[in-house]
């Protein structure tokens, strides 16, 4: 048996709360099982999609609303819903393209560096970033509200219900995108069938004459407003919500099992077949049973109480499943938000830790970070959707534009290739498509309509909170270009062509720092002795009478070196230290100055809490010093069922006589009883 089959085992046996929650690690070879397929795929990166008609219908309404709620006037939502079905299917024609064009995932941000350039590419990323973290407060808050109209005794504790659902949220998907996509498979898929019932059962009724009209709405009342072209435009906008999430799949290509395009692209192609049926029929049917929109009742509520009846067990079963999908339509952030962010952090512009995967192979800090963003806006907003939806879907639209426009760039530069020409691009092969013209006219006419969408959206929400995205946005971007220019100027530093390579012995003063004479001391010393460097002991004097009894043990039981005591008139441990070695430092200024620091090791976590823990405090006083370099020593104080056990070695003592009352107190130090106990620990 290898080591690492010994590693493999060790950690199966081990048991902790992680485990409990998330699961076993897996090994990076089982990455490949993790890849989904489709239908498990719908339920991981369609859900906010899927979700978004349960209200798009009713977004139209409340626009035309605002010109009279006349049957003729509310009526015209079902031309705005075709032409947003229209639009929908535009996009997913484009988002089918990048799916085959870039299989290795990364949507608009991939598209837009492959095609556009850097800068359009971080404004991609900034924008579907924003739109992520909103995405789960939005949801989630959204779904917390129909929560607490069902329990009104939670309402005072929206905010931590909605955290709850969060944190179960995270820990969900930390377990795994397979796994994760297999629990939220359920209730995507009991939303599919309530809507597909309710939707059925409507159409029938509408076809034989049995749909009856709907009864004990109170219309929204609002400002009279005259219906003009911007007003329509208005109401289209607010209807393109339903395109909100289909970009998702072309994110997470990666995740789909091979062919991974092919499979990326059909589940495409059902999630768009399914939200032009849902939100069409929905939209027809709302204007049959003559809905409108309501402070007391959702349209889709009006939809199903006319269908089935009120109260009803398949009406209470599709709102139930209404306000579950809401709840769920977070996933697809969780799903893609990691995977942008770990591109991004690929690429040099967020913090690198995000391109590392957890114990489960997914981005486990990406995850982590979406959790604890989402959860501060939901405390800053109070949980309330009317708060955050001004900010949502901006930062969607901007990014289906930058796609969009992107995708029509690619296809010119295919046109200009030669038929059978291939050319190796930044991302992808580069092949001659005769069909480029008709591509690249779809692209560009999807980019200019979700682009009018985004600007309506900007000019329309900007008083009531969009500005913040438009200042939000350009300040990500910003910070992006921030750390980039730092990783790039860490590589500039460490890059062997700017530094001469001078490979000489320089003198090295070793400095054991001790807290006392004790079984751990001993363990520093004979580290120091192994060096063959010269070496002496330091004391920090956070305790003077400790300080001045402490020489003469360490003359009685070490018995070699030098133990220098440092003054410390205010009890700290950072600068005494920090002062010492500034002073090595520039008597010796072509040497090192090597610091041995002991520790302490417990077996178990809350043992390890009792501990001071000092060799934190010393590395961040020592931090930033040239010339220094910092070894942690650490002392195992190892158990036998359940005790510790202690190891007498009296080979470490010399055979003279010893000061008993000075080692108990030592003893007593090394177990934590005193300030600076572990200085030596």
């Amino acid at each position: 048996m290898n080591v690492l089959q010994e590693s493999r085992q060790s950690r199966g046996k081990q048991f902790s709360l992680s485990r409990l929650l998330i699961g076993r690690p897996l090994d990076t070879r089982e990455l490949v099982h993790q890849h989904v397929s489709k239908a498990v795929g719908l339920a991981v990166f369609a859900s906010d999609a899927l979700s978004s008609t349960a209200y798009a219908t009713e977004e139209i309404l409340l626009i035309l609303a605002l010109a009279g709620g006349s049957a003729a006037i509310l009526g015209l939502s079902i031309p705005i819903a075709v032409a947003i079905a229209l639009l929908l299917i535009v996009v997913t024609i484009s988002y089918r393209q990048t799916i085959y064009a870039y299989p290795n995932g990364g949507g608009a941000y991939i598209v837009a560096r492959d095609n556009l350039g850097e800068l359009a590419a971080q404004v991609a990323g900034a924008a579907l970033l924003t739109d992520y973290i909103l995405t789960v407060a939005v949801r989630i808050s959204a779904g917390v509200a129909q929560i607490t109209s069902a329990f009104p005794a939670l309402l005072p504790f929206r905010v931590q219900v909605a955290l709850l659902v969060i944190f179960i949220m995270t820990v969900i998907n930390l377990r795994g995108v397979r796994e994760s996509g297999t629990i939220f498979a359920v209730p995507t898929y009991f939303f599919l069938g309530t809507m597909f019932l309710t939707l059925g059962v409507g159409m029938v009724k509408w076809a034989t004459g049995t749909l009856d009209m709907v009864t004990g709405v109170e219309a929204v009342e609002g400002a009279v407003a005259p219906l003009t072209l911007f007003l329509l435009l208005r109401a289209f906008s607010s209807g393109c919500t339903a395109l909100t999430g289909i970009e998702a799949i072309s994110n997470g290509i990666t995740a789909f099992k091979e062919p991974q395009s092919r499979n990326a692209a059909i589940t495409l192609q059902w999630v768009s077949g399914i939200l032009i049926t849902i939100f069409l029929s929905m939209t027809v049917l709302s204007h049959q049973i003559g809905a409108a929109p309501s402070e007391l009742e959702t349209v889709f509520s009006q939809v199903g109480r006319t269908v089935f009846g009120n109260g009803s067990p398949a009406y209470l079963a599709a709102v139930a499943a209404t306000a579950l999908i809401l709840l769920m339509a977070a996933n697809t952030s969780y799903a893609d938000f990691p995977r942008l962010a770990a591109l991004q952090a690929g690429d040099g512009f967020l913090p690198r830790q995000l391109t590392f995967r957890g114990g489960r192979l997914v981005f486990s800090w990406g995850i982590v970070t979406l959790a604890a963003l989402a959860s501060l806006l939901v405390i800053v907003m109070d949980a309330r959707t009317t708060a955050l939806i001004p900010l949502y879907a901006i930062g969607v639209f901007l990014s289906f534009t930058i796609s969009q426009t992107g995708m029509a760039v690619h296809l010119r530069r295919l046109g200009r290739l030669k038929p059978g020409e291939n050319v190796q691009g930044m991302e992808a092969v580069l092949e001659y498509d005769p069909r480029w013209k008709a591509k690249m006219a779809i692209s560009t006419f999807g980019a200019i309509c979700t682009g009018v969408v985004m600007v309506i959206f900007a000019v329309t929400k900007f008083s009531s909170g969009a500005w913040f995205v438009v200042v939000l946005i350009p300040a990500l971007v910003l910070a992006f270009f921030k750390i980039h220019h730092h990783y790039k100027e860490v590589a500039r530093s460490l890059s062997l062509r700017h530094n001469t390579i001078d490979i000489t012995t320089r003198p090295v003063q070793t400095v054991v720092l001790v807290d006392g004479v004790h079984a751990g001391t001993v363990d520093l010393v004979n580290f120091a002795r192994s060096l063959g460097h010269p070496w002496h002991a330091v004391h920090i004097a956070v305790q003077p009478e400790k300080a001045q009894s402490l020489p003469a043990l360490w003359e009685q039981v070490i018995g070699e070196s030098e133990l220098v005591i440092v003054d410390s008139p205010y009890r700290e441990l950072n600068r005494p230290i920090r002062l010492y070695v500034e002073k090595l430092l520039r008597e010796n200024p072509d040497g090192f100055v090597h610091v041995v620091v002991g520790h302490l090791a417990m077996e178990t976590a809350w043992e390890q809490v009792l501990h001071q823990n000092s060799v934190l405090i010393f590395n961040m006083a020592l931090h930033g010093l040239e010339r220094v370099v910092v070894t942690i020593v650490p002392h195992r104080i190892p158990h036998h069922n359940g005790e510790m056990v202690i190891d007498r070695n009296a080979s470490a003592r010399k055979s003279q006589p010893q000061d008993h009352q000075a080692d108990r107190r030592n003893e007593e130090c090394a177990a934590g009883g005193t300030e600076d106990a572990e200085a030596g620990d």
